[in-house]
């Protein structure tokens, strides 16, 4: 989903939040239990790098991929006593139908329009540029069958640059970034 951040309703919001977040919710509640009896298993849920970093004009995406950082991170502690891990597999732009699915936010103000386009042109950029869906099934089966998973798996060049570059940089200095690459005002 697509647009300024107040473009989109409750219901689409939560409609968004129904698929990313509680998807996964839901799907991890129904395995837990039977890797729990078998004292092993891994949860690997398919985050993306905008939950890492701030999306403006994808606000409510990103926040569906932060919240699942969050929770799977969290339930990772929660679950290795019990031999199971909860890991995050994190790619950049994936080629797949993901720009020609877009949901663009339901109430649009014309005061986002210009930026909106912005938004738009920058998504098909990338599109562009996306790595291989075979990059992202190569590391979600790395994280697998890795014999000591760590809980982030950045998936594709760009997403390893982005969590590096997150990690490292100065608020500041990331936060004038996203918003030159993002072609907004400072």
């Amino acid at each position: 989903m697509a647009g300024a951040a107040e473009e989109s309703s409750i219901s689409q919001t939560k409609a968004m939040f129904e698929t990313n977040f509680f998807g996964a919710v839901r799907m991890t509640n129904a395995v837990l239990p039977h890797m729990r009896e078998q004292r092993a298993g891994r949860v690997i849920n398919v985050s993306s790098i905008l939950g890492l970093i701030p999306a403006p004009y994808m606000a409510v995406y990103a926040a569906t991929k932060h919240a699942l950082e969050g929770y799977s991170e969290s339930a990772d502690h929660e679950l290795r006593a019990q031999g199971i891990r909860m890991l995050l597999v994190e790619p950049g732009y994936t080629s797949t139908s993901f720009d020609a699915n877009t949901v663009w936010s339901d109430s649009p103000l014309p005061v986002y329009a210009d930026q909106r386009r912005v938004a738009m042109d920058l998504l098909t950029e990338a599109m562009g540029k996306a790595d291989d869906a075979a990059v992202v099934a190569k590391v979600i089966l790395a994280a697998a069958v890795d014999s000591n998973p760590r809980v982030r798996y950045p998936a594709g060049s760009l997403a390893g640059r982005v969590s590096t570059l997150r990690r490292l940089v100065p608020w500041r200095a990331f936060d004038k970034q996203i918003r030159k690459l993002n072609r907004l005002a400072a």
